[in-house]
């Protein structure tokens, strides 16, 4: 049963002891009090479990026995969950005390609106703030590469992000999502697509959501810290296997949600990116190579999804394209931006 009013807060943990304390600790001070807490652990080794016995009394915790994933683990967590939103939350995040209650208030403000997000900025490793803040996200934003980056992301905060703004979508991070939207666009019950195990799955929540005409809001009032460990210029570090996964779930992704219209549109850049990613493998990722069969083995599934979300499209190929954009594109969600919204190509329903 969902419960209006209540948020779900949701988190999966794997080896994430050095911040896990710190986070539960951020959300049991929110000022908003019709909460519940939901973890999951993904087999844990390194103390995490020690943590979360601590919190048993005031959170629900369910430890796996093996890693399911992000995507799994969280759509485990929102199985068990009742509220009208849920915010999922990585933790490695710290919130500011009205953070929950500011995401609130601006997904109330209009019933289309699926997904809140709010201004995270830059935190170090060691939970240290740098010298100079910076933006970690205010929203995600594709470009015509297909590529996903952060909205301000490494910006010095100095003043900007101030209004209400529609954006594409939302980090996983720290997102609010409607549970009516959440029911509305999961496929065979999964919201994030189990098939991505880890990384691009809030990504694809966001085009998936964008096509069923759902709206995603930034709300300059809802703030945050969050260390990123995943970015860009930081590929090298990373673990092969996440990396495997980002290739792999860059073309899921694509087969799922990508129209005819868009691909046409952005035919050159997307073309331009996709030998990029080839080459790399083939020269210097090789632990990438598995990720393409992966996407082929799966093509069937792939296209089974595919067809349930087009089925369902609700917006223009005009108006989908219009976020696809090598800047961040967003709309004030204003008067003023309501009418500029009306303006541009009308969503078609179905």
């Amino acid at each position: 049963m969902c419960h209006k009013g209540l948020v779900s807060v949701t988190i999966v943990t794997y080896n994430s002891g050095r911040f896990i304390k710190r986070c539960l600790e951020s959300i049991l001070q929110q000022r908003y009090t019709a909460k519940e807490i939901l973890v999951i652990d993904n087999a844990s080794t390194d103390g995490t479990i020690d943590i979360l016995e601590q919190f048993e009394n005031r959170c629900q915790i369910v430890y796996n026995p093996t890693n399911v994933g992000f995507a799994e683990a969280q759509n485990q967590a929102i199985l068990l969950s009742s509220g009208e939103w849920v915010l999922t939350l990585n933790p490695d995040v710290l919130l500011f005390p009205n953070f929950i209650q500011s995401l609130v208030d601006a997904g109330n403000r209009d019933p289309e609106i699926g997904t809140v997000c709010g201004k995270l900025l830059s935190m170090l490793a060691t939970f240290d703030l740098p010298d100079h803040p910076l933006v970690d996200s205010t929203g995600i934003y594709f470009t015509p590469t297909m590529r996903h980056l952060d909205r301000g992301s490494l910006e010095e905060d100095n003043g900007d992000y101030l209004n209400f703004e529609y954006v594409f979508g939302a980090t996983a991070a720290a997102a609010l999502y409607r549970r009516e939207m959440i029911d509305d666009i999961s496929i065979k019950g999964e919201f994030f697509d189990n098939d991505f195990f880890v990384y691009r799955e809030d990504a694809d929540v966001a085009w998936r959501a964008q096509l069923l005409g759902w709206k995603c809001l930034y709300t300059p009032y809802a703030r945050g810290y969050h260390v990123r460990a995943v970015r860009p210029m930081n590929r090298r570090a990373l673990p092969a296997e996440i990396n495997m996964h980002s290739v792999k779930n860059r073309f899921m992704m694509r087969v799922k949600n990508m129209t005819a219209d868009l691909y046409w549109r952005n035919f050159l850049p997307i073309t331009g990116r996709d030998l990029t990613v080839i080459i790399a493998c083939l020269l210097h990722e090789w632990s990438s190579l598995k990720a393409f069969w992966i996407v082929a083995k799966s093509w069937g599934k792939l296209m089974e999804k595919r067809r349930c979300i087009m089925a369902r499209k609700k917006v223009s190929d005009e108006y989908l394209s219009s976020w696809f954009r090598f800047q961040p594109v967003s709309q004030p969600a204003t008067k003023q931006g309501a009418r500029a919204m009306a303006a541009r190509p009308k969503p078609v329903r179905s």
